[in-house]
């Protein structure tokens, strides 16, 4: 007798399609509701299933949509193992090749009848909505698109039904809920509706026009793109192609103490990577004598005087809304200070330019701001032509309404500022360009200072800019993160602006899904007390089978495995192991264990045992990972690393150097198969067993092992056994 299924709850984005399209086909009832977590049936008895696929098996068990018998079940288990490749944007058309080239002379996937494999890969393309009808009509998948509009076809009372409550024309999103007017067909609220089918990121820019938007994505040249600056880059693209405008990179170079051409070249570099198309770039160099004759207009117009008190003390009056005793000054003794400081005069560096706003405002940014600094250090671009620089303050407004920007994105930490932005603009005369804001991307145990960054880079406590433990563009791609995941992982915030702390955790769970279906596998044992298991009956003379690198997708290429007598395999497996225990080596067969040695403390030095290759391995406790005793093996390191800082969060003041984290780098040496040898630079792979890892040096000679990061996969990352 089956359990009633008492709710289907799921979150409200991403509802399970397949579940709901198996369960609307098998004739299941099936009430739902949204809540955070994976998808979960939750029973009449107050049992719980969780997880999209496993939920699929349940309906599919109980419907009879798991083939005819125990073979088509089994084929069903491994195309459903295979079917998460459609979620991977880089692979979902290799994928539809794939099945399209399958189906060729086949009705269904599996046998002779509908499956939940076909219920499955049906509702992955519909759920990407735009994407798969433009590839319908372009021809390029005929077995697929046949397949497809049949099965839609043949069970559209049903299919129509759950793609026009559950699938927007963007792809999957919200349940639609249907109105009381809807119902009876009356058209219903048009707002409700767009948000109901729409991504949740889905907002406007105010008082945009399409084909005339015009945005900039304006990073100082002091540092590399880092996960914060990322946000803004894609949200200013994502944008920028919504309203059919142009987007441009801007480099505000307005402080040579802190800018290099090192910083240009990488943070280009990094847009490249993240794959922002600009129509053109530009410096706020540029428009530097631009911006001395405003300073002089507005000195002449009494908006603007030079002013010599002492920093710290102009700091404070600020706070304090004290007017400074500069204020007052005479137009023609500004112009005398004015030209001190352009001169770089001793006198002028004593002064800096500051506008006359209003030292009374509750709001302090409009406390008679700084507009220009006396700054002797050579420009990274121009050299020494100049010794007055503008502030970013200053600058921002007049070149962004100098380069007919109609929207400035900026995150709300600025919010404060945005009136002296606006005021700054007025008192010019220029155009004025309307500021959006966006919540600052914030990390768990992350700086993303880049004075803060510097400082680790200065006193070797990174390798550079491009280290892994650092949150630069470079450095976690370094580290085995697709730059796909990442875009994934800031479009889904959107542009909201509510400020939140974000768990690295989920940015990586984002990459697993997106490698774990396409990377190749392999196998490495711990160097480290390895343990040599000698098979009496095993090959007397080595031999080698070529298997697949990865069992569901060709396109991962093939690896020879080599079987001999002897065999190691990791001392933490070996210590697991009883006597006349039988166990299964992966991708060869069962053994049994008749012999262990052990040292004084314990240790399993040697195993010996004899193959068992008929055994079951369904009945085996222990699946362990093994490599041939050859001189064919590869030196490995594999490389783990920690958060630089011991704290989620630091608090307002509170010291970096105080929570620094003494020890985030961790090597374990390794032995691995002969075909790492081949692996390249930057290639990801799973090692059976151990995780994730990215080829940080390939290999050159014997001697000098190759290296491998640890990948995380949105769980604690465990230690290598």
């Amino acid at each position: 007798m089956t359990m009633e299924i008492k709710v289907l709850s799921f979150p409200a984005d991403s509802p399970p399609l397949s579940v709901i399209a198996a369960a609307k086909l098998a004739g299941i009832t099936l009430p739902t509701e949204t809540s955070g977590s994976a998808p979960t049936f939750s029973f009449s008895n107050g049992s719980k299933l969780q997880g999209t696929y496993v939920l699929l098996r349940y309906i599919g068990r109980v419907a009879n949509f798991y083939g005819q018998n125990a073979y088509e079940a089994g084929v069903i288990d491994e195309w459903l193992d295979y079917t998460p490749v459609f979620s991977s944007g880089s692979e979902f058309e290799n994928a539809c090749t794939y099945v399209d080239k399958y189906l060729e002379r086949r009705t269904f996937v599996v046998g002779h009848s509908l499956s939940i494999v076909d219920i499955a890969i049906w509702s992955a393309l519909a759920g990407t909505g735009q994407r798969w009808d433009s590839l319908r009509k372009s021809k390029k998948y005929q077995n697929l698109v046949r397949w497809f509009n049949s099965l839609s076809a043949e069970y559209s009372d049903s299919l129509d039904e759950v793609t026009a409550t559950y699938v927007s024309k963007r792809g999957l999103g919200k349940p639609t809920a249907a109105t009381s007017k809807e119902q009876q067909g009356v058209k219903g609220d048009v707002s409700e509706k767009g948000k109901a089918g729409s991504r949740p990121f889905e907002v406007d820019l105010p008082d945009a026009e399409i084909g005339k938007v015009r945005l900039r994505f304006a990073p100082e040249p002091s540092g590399y793109l880092h996960i914060g600056h990322s946000k803004a880059a894609l949200l200013n693209q994502y944008f920028a192609q919504r309203y059919q405008g142009q987007l441009i990179v801007r480099f505000d170079d307005t402080n040579p103490a802190k800018e290099s051409n090192e910083f240009v070249d990488n943070l280009l570099k990094d847009i490249e990577t993240l794959g922002i198309k600009y129509e053109t770039v530009t410096y706020t160099s540029d428009y530097f004598p631009d911006l001395m004759e405003m300073a002089e207009n507005l000195i002449r117009q009494g908006k603007a005087y030079v002013d010599d008190t002492p920093r710290e003390q102009m700091q404070k009056e600020r706070m304090d809304g004290i007017e400074s005793k500069c204020r007052n000054n005479s137009i023609e003794e500004n112009m005398k200070l004015w030209k001190e400081m352009i001169a770089g005069s001793e006198r002028g560096l004593e002064c800096c330019l500051r506008g006359k706003l209003d030292m009374q405002d509750p709001n302090k940014s409009l406390r008679d701001p700084v507009y220009y600094r006396c700054n002797p250090i050579p420009h990274h671009r121009i050299g020494s032509k100049y010794k007055v620089y503008p502030t970013y303050d200053f600058a921002c407004p007049f070149v962004d309404a100098k380069e007919g920007i109609t929207h400035a994105l900026r995150s709300s930490e600025y919010h404060d500022r945005n009136a002296q932005y606006y005021r700054i603009q007025e008192d010019l005369g220029v155009r004025k360009v309307r500021i959006y804001e966006f919540s600052r991307l914030n990390m768990v145990y992350t700086l993303l200072s880049k004075r803060k960054l510097l400082w680790f880079v200065q006193n070797g406590k990174v390798d550079g800019w491009d280290d892994p433990r650092f949150p630069t563009v470079q450095g976690i791609v370094r580290r085995g993160l697709l730059v796909e995941a990442l875009i994934q992982f800031i479009l889904e915030q959107g542009a909201s602006k509510n400020l939140n702390l974000m768990e690295w955790d989920k940015l990586w769970t984002i990459n697993k899904k997106i490698i774990d279906p396409v990377c190749p596998r392999h196998t490495a044992v711990i160097e480290d007390r390895r343990v040599l298991l000698t098979l009496t009956d095993g090959p007397d003379k080595p031999f080698v089978r070529i298997i697949p690198r990865h069992k569901k997708y060709e396109g991962a290429g093939e690896k020879a495995t080599t079987y001999t007598k002897r065999i190691w395999i990791d001392h933490a497996d070996a210590q697991l192991i009883s006597a006349n225990e039988e166990i299964t080596l992966m991708d060869w067969g069962n053994a049994i264990v008749k012999e262990i040695s052990r040292d004084q403390d314990g240790n399993v030095t040697q195993l010996s045992g004899f193959l068992h290759l008929e055994g079951s391995v369904k009945t085996t406790k222990l699946k362990l990972t093994w490599l041939p005793e050859t001189n064919e093996l590869v030196n490995l390191t594999l490389v783990g690393f920690d958060y630089l800082i011991t704290k989620k969060k630091l608090e307002e003041g509170e010291d970096f150097l105080d929570v620094l984290n003494p020890c985030t780098r961790f090597e374990t040496a390794a032995i691995g198969d002969s075909n790492m040898r081949n692996l390249k630079r930057g290639e990801i792979l799973q090692l059976e067993r151990k995780g994730y890892f990215r080829c940080d040096v390939p290999f050159t000679r014997s001697s000098k092992p190759v290296v491998l990061f640890a990948i995380p996969d949105g769980r604690q990352q465990a230690v290598f056994k």
